[in-house]
């Protein structure tokens, strides 16, 4: 399968984290730290048309990314009840507040040690 530039910058961003790997899992890649998800990439998941990362979030911030910019962030199903929050990468985001949410999903699971690391 050829690489995609949304997943090549993708990749890159969740790559550079302390300790972060990528698995697949569910045909696709997952961004992980300590085996604990941060990042589904999704592409045309269940025919839904999006290019697309699920980050893991708060509700909270779900709710205030979702209303900013609708047509970028949406609630991805399964995780999403959860305050995981989709961003569309196929919309041309703004990457430093992409970056921000993958950072921010990251803090959430990261073991200490990694976040010593990242500080």
């Amino acid at each position: 399968m050829a690489q995609n530039p949304h997943l090549a910058r993708l990749r890159k961003v969740c790559l550079a984290l302390p300790g972060a790997h990528e698995k697949e899992a569910w045909g696709a890649p997952t961004f992980r730290v300590n085996n604990k998800l941060f990042v589904h990439y999704r592409n045309n998941h269940h025919g839904d048309g999006r290019i697309a990362a699920w980050c893991k979030s708060d509700p909270e911030s779900q709710m205030d990314r979702v209303e900013s910019d609708p047509e970028v962030f949406f609630v991805p199903p399964y995780v999403g009840p959860s305050g995981w929050v989709g961003v569309r990468l196929d919309k041309k985001p703004d990457w430093g507040l992409v970056s921000d949410l993958i950072e921010r999903g990251y803090r959430m699971v990261a073991p200490k040690r990694l976040l010593k690391e990242l500080d």
